[in-house]
């Protein structure tokens, strides 16, 4: 799908430059719809036009993987001490240049039986979707290379910021597996906590992947209301291994 996708893109202006002197309103439409198979798969996430994103994982018991995107930040000890509270396991999804700033929170993550992962290096949520292949690249390298040397190991696993990508992402992934998310509650909008529960609740299945954000000074509260509450309905936060990851919602 995405070649196709970018062999359309390419041949528009040449279909549009053939059509215009019978049909100009034809050609505009020839590039509105060439740019619309691009723009689509970029600013919605979850779609799979560019190439597979992980959106949920196989399983026959009521479990869910937690994902907590933006960190490390000064509130992430209160995470893990929620976390530990609730013996509840997640993949924290992180800024390189967060983690640069605070080694030690890192590996704390890991130490106390968390799941690191790549969020890009510097977070450009507002552009990343239109940066060049370079920058794409940069963004996932730099951050593989800071997490490498802090954990000693590679992250599996990427997030592009607010979830959007382009179709200069796929080819910059290297080995990594592009996850995004099954319910997400917009919980940066909101210090409630129920506000986030009625949100993700109907989303919530096994095999759900769920996202929340730290940063806030109501993050640590709203992920122990979102955990004590699922945990009450039957759920396990787990991390699923890489054979059980699907594509399908």
């Amino acid at each position: 799908m995405r070649g196709a996708i970018l062999f359309a893109l390419v041949a528009a202006p040449v279909l549009a430059a053939v059509v215009w002197p019978s049909s100009p309103l034809g050609a505009i439409g020839i590039m509105a719809l060439s740019h619309a198979l691009v723009l689509y798969p970029t600013l919605r996430p979850n779609v799979q036009w560019l190439g597979p994103v992980i959106t949920r994982f196989e399983t026959s018991a009521s479990e869910l993987w937690l994902t907590i995107d933006d960190g490390p930040t000064e509130d992430t000890p209160a995470l893990l001490d929620v976390l530990d509270r609730h013996q509840a396991r997640a993949t924290f999804f992180v800024k390189g240049e967060e983690a640069l700033a605070r080694p030690d929170l890192v590996r704390e993550m890991v130490r106390r039986g968390h799941e690191v992962a790549n969020h890009s290096h510097s977070h450009p949520s507002a552009s990343f979707w239109c940066l060049p292949p370079a920058a794409i690249r940069r963004e996932i390298d730099e951050c593989n290379r800071v997490l490498t040397e802090i954990t000693g190991h590679a992250p599996l696993y990427f997030r592009a910021p607010v979830g959007m990508k382009n179709p200069f992402v796929h080819p910059a992934l290297g080995d990594l597996v592009l996850v995004g998310w099954t319910a997400r509650a917009f919980d940066t909008t909101t210090d409630d906590p129920h506000v986030v529960l009625r949100r993700l609740l109907p989303d919530i299945a096994p095999g759900a992947i769920v996202v929340l954000h730290q940063g806030r000074s109501s993050s640590a509260r709203i992920v122990d209301g979102v955990i004590g509450e699922l945990r009450k309905r039957g759920y396990a936060l787990v991390l699923p291994d890489a054979g059980r990851l699907k594509t399908n919602r």
